[in-house]
């Protein structure tokens, strides 16, 4: 869509300046609405105004005109008037009439031109400015495809009634009221139901809408068969489906992979503090360092820095993976990913839209799901090979040291590293580690803030599949809050709440099926996932730390 751009227009024949916004309009627009075409280009870029007051002027019954409609007038960018697009208010689009001849008027009514006015009249002033007008006007006409009336009649008729849906009553449904969700009662298993509606729609409008099932909205009570009251939402299918992927969305999406990667390797070689130069040492970890060193410098800790950015890219890729082996056989397309990088984990993990309309909750949990499962497998696989290597004289040579308190950032993994590599090793300044266990330790970590449930994270679309958008709403807020006061994830809270709040705060878009139950066991999977996502976020504190010999804890 064209940007708008203001441009002052002026109207001899009117007397009055004023100022509109020029842009492009589609033929398909004007179709739409029932404007009559226009000759040439004159609508590819023409200004826009609604001219409130005697068009089509009628006389009322005690004497008095009254305005029997508005019009759209075009006008060009040089302020040169064009032709009428008018499209009368309260009645159906057509051209506009021709001009009566002088001796068909009568004496008493004063000419139909827009210039002239009853002597001694001043009429009502509207209820809206021209330019309120003008906005309405615009946003009807560059707003989305709405449902046809004459489809809604035909669908009342041939596809609800006693043996499927008894309609009742109708509403707007969709983002922008777009689409129409039909009230009423349901006259069967509303699985069945549903499935002969679909088949039903499609036999008699064909391929141009989608109808969803979805919770009644402000139901008095359950439905006697059980579960919650359902009706049925209309919407058409350019509307309701995502939208193909773009060359410029595919250009980002590498710019950004190419950034991940840049940061893993960032990560690798910050983890080999204990072998760079002073100088980069001192830049990786004094936060009033601002001076860029030598990057040549670095030319050497490259290569011993792959295996970490590999392993951790590894996991994000693993991730995607998941998720599309999972909607694979669910007929379910993805988006391309867009890897988010972070300098202290190597990535935030990876957007990836839906880019069709999921048949039901089932397959949101399964596919949401699917990821952060592949993804936490192979981080703890990578995590538990790493420490077996720490502990083992053979690896001696490929361990590095980092700081005791790394372990201090999770209450779960610091408490396996704790049994695995002893009092001794853990209870001092440093500690020495195979890379393996950085790359498990990011990847996990990552996969449990992913996991969270709030917004259109892998958590927030699995918990809005298995309990409902109303579960969402009140896990996401105290998700928000615990990453507020850095109860979750302690010096990532903040860049992680950060990044849900710019990225992924929307929940996903309700299913075709949106009612039918995820089953006992996809409930108490993700219950368990989320338990071990806590613990996983969960700091160490100072207390159990110093119990447990994790790092040196300095009480003061």
């Amino acid at each position: 869509m064209g940007a708008l751009s203001s441009s002052t227009v002026t109207n001899p024949a009117l007397g009055i300046n004023f100022k509109c916004s020029l842009l492009p309009v589609k033929k398909t627009a004007i179709k739409r609405f029932g404007f009559k075409e226009i000759r040439g280009n004159a609508l590819s870029r023409c200004c826009l105004r609604v001219e409130i007051g005697w068009f089509g002027r009628a006389k009322s019954g005690n004497g008095a005109y009254r305005r029997a409609g508005d019009r759209i007038r075009c006008f060009s960018g040089d302020g040169n008037e064009g032709e009428d697009i008018s499209k009368a208010s309260g009645s159906t689009a057509t051209e506009e009439p021709e001009e009566r001849s002088s001796s068909s008027m009568k004496s008493d009514e004063p000419p139909a031109s827009v210039s002239s006015t009853p002597s001694g009249f001043s009429p009502e002033p509207p209820p809206y400015t021209n330019f309120q007008v003008d906005s309405f006007k615009l946003m009807e006409l560059l707003g989305p495809e709405k449902v046809d009336p004459s489809d809604v009649k035909l669908i009342k008729e041939k596809l609800f009634g006693y043996t499927t849906f008894w309609v009742t009553g109708e509403e707007p449904f969709g983002d922008l009221g777009e689409g129409v969700l039909f009230l009423g009662n349901l006259r069967g298993k509303r699985e069945e139901v549903f499935a002969k509606l679909q088949w039903q729609l499609s036999e008699v409008i064909g391929n141009k809408y989608n109808l969803f099932m979805v919770e009644e909205p402000n139901s008095e009570g359950p439905d006697p068969r059980g579960g919650p009251r359902v009706s049925f939402g209309l919407l058409r299918k350019e509307v309701s489906e995502p939208g193909p992927t773009t060359l410029w969305q595919y250009v980002i999406a590498l710019l950004l992979f190419l950034l991940t990667i840049g940061s893993c390797l960032e990560l690798g070689i910050a983890s080999q503090l204990n072998r760079l130069p002073p100088e980069m040492v001192r830049y990786f970890t004094d936060p009033e360092a601002t001076e860029l060193p030598d990057m040549q410098l670095l030319v050497p800790y490259v290569e011993s820095a792959l295996p970490l950015a590999y392993g951790v890219l590894g996991v994000q890729l693993f991730h995607e993976v998941g998720h599309y082996l999972a909607a694979f056989p669910k007929k379910v397309k993805l988006s391309i990913p867009y890897f988010i990088p972070n300098i202290t984990l190597g990535s935030f993990g990876a957007i990836t839209q839906f880019k069709s309309i999921l048949p039901d909750r089932m397959t949101k949990v399964d596919v949401s799901m699917a990821g952060p499962l592949a993804g936490a497998a192979l981080s703890f696989a990578m995590f538990g090979a790493g420490l077996f290597l720490s502990s083992n004289p053979v690896s001696a040579g490929d361990l590095v040291e980092v700081p005791s308190t790394l372990f201090q950032g999770s209450l779960l993994l610091g408490l396996i590293s704790r049994a695995t590599l002893g009092f001794s090793a853990m209870h001092a300044a440093t500690v020495s580690i195979h890379p393996l266990v950085i790359a498990g330790w990011c990847g996990l970590t990552t996969t449990a803030f992913n996991m969270l449930p709030v917004g259109c994270l892998d958590g927030g679309r699995a918990v809005q599949g298995a309990f409902g958008k109303n579960a969402l709403l009140g896990f996401g807020l105290t998700t928000y809050a615990f990453l507020g006061l850095g109860v979750l994830g302690g010096p990532l809270s903040l860049p992680w709440g950060l990044y849900i709040l710019i990225c992924q705060r929307t929940p996903e878009k309700p299913c075709l099926n949106d009612v039918s139950e995820v089953g006992t066991w996809r409930r108490t999977a993700l219950a368990v996932l989320i338990f071990l996502i806590v613990l996983i976020l969960l700091p160490l504190w100072d207390e159990l730390a110093e119990e447990l010999g994790v790092g040196l804890v300095t009480s003061f």
